[in-house]
């Protein structure tokens, strides 16, 4: 078994699974119980209330974008709440692999380690491995320290995957129920390409819809429509001809969008009045609506679904080992 364990923690590891960004945070690293509040207990083992801030912070400075008052307060509490069942599951899964440890022999060779201690120094610290040591230290970490989370880390992942292997079939029919359901997903709406002249009646009169139906006349008999644009519309699109570029039907209010989308390509709306504005669209191009075909997508759903079981198979998995656990919150 410490033979097979070493073998299988060694392929996770040339295998590139263990990715995580050098954050502080994320660390969970463990201090002592006397140092702040318990806020859990895990078959004798403590997790301290320090413990579940690091691990919240990065969530918590959002919330404090987001939120105020007593929101912000029952947001937070809820960050702490999922953090704090993290860090259990995380603690059980450790105790997990202790047992093993003493069990069966399992281990993780040391260049395992050190390999993931490379790999953070070159991809997050361009290989300078002291500028990696000085982060450290001003963070209050020895490298001894860092070690043992991300041995910690690799753990975690490694015993996840071996109690979440793939001998499961996933069916033909499940991938086509998933499709079917989720055809959205892969669609593609309905766009025009649209360019549009504005003219503004301030005065209340007539004067601006007669320039406007003069030169929708100009327009039907040929002018170009982004020059009549450039010299005659009044709103942004102005000096770009009126141009809109390749819209959906979210873009424009629901008069003009009726009006747009009922165009043929190369064909110029009559003068539409809204309030004390006067539109004439053209639209150039069209794009139907598309869906992606089932066998474009039929990787990606079984990724996903597949996906999906192995994080049932992990949750039935740490749920067994929660029912098993002696667990005190405080």
């Amino acid at each position: 078994m410490g033979r097979a364990f070493f073998v299988f923690f060694q392929t996770l590891a040339l295998a590139g699974v263990f990715t995580c960004a050098f954050r502080h945070e994320a660390w969970g690293q463990p201090r002592a119980a006397g140092a702040d509040g318990i806020a859990a207990v895990i078959n004798g083992d403590v997790i301290t209330m320090s413990q579940v801030r690091d691990l919240a912070g990065a969530r918590e400075r959002s919330l404090r974008d987001i939120y105020t008052g007593a929101e912000l307060e029952k947001q937070i509490a809820e960050s702490r709440k999922a953090a704090l069942n993290d860090l259990v599951d995380r603690q059980l899964v450790l105790q997990e692999f202790k047992k093993l440890q003493k069990d069966k022999g399992a281990s993780i060779p040391e260049y395992v380690v050190d390999d993931r201690v490379n790999t953070i120094i070159r991809e997050e610290f361009g290989g300078d491995r002291a500028a990696f040591v000085r982060t450290l230290k001003a963070q209050g970490y020895t490298l001894t320290q860092f070690r043992e989370v991300e041995r910690d880390k690799i753990v975690i992942q490694a015993m996840r995957s071996q109690f979440a292997k793939d001998d499961f079939v996933l069916s033909p029919t499940k991938v086509e129920q998933f499709y079917g359901k989720n055809k959205q997903i892969w669609a593609s709406p309905e766009q025009i390409k649209l360019r549009m002249i504005v003219l503004r009646d301030e005065d209340s009169g007539d004067s601006k819809r007669e320039i406007a139906k003069e030169i929708r006349e100009k327009l039907v008999g040929g002018a170009d429509f982004a020059r009549m644009a450039e010299v005659y519309s009044e709103d942004s699109t102005q000096e770009t001809g009126g141009d809109w570029g390749w819209i959906g039907r979210d873009t424009l209010n629901e008069q003009l969008t009726s009006v747009a989308f009922s165009l043929k390509a190369g064909e110029v709306s009559d003068v539409v009045q809204i309030a004390k504005s006067y539109y004439i669209l053209t639209v150039e191009a069209r794009k139907n609506a598309t869906v992606k075909p089932i066998s474009d997508v039929r990787e990606e759903i079984e990724r996903k679904l597949m996906q999906e079981e192995r994080n049932k198979i992990q949750e039935r998995w740490i749920a067994k080992l929660r029912q098993k656990a002696y667990i005190k919150f405080f």
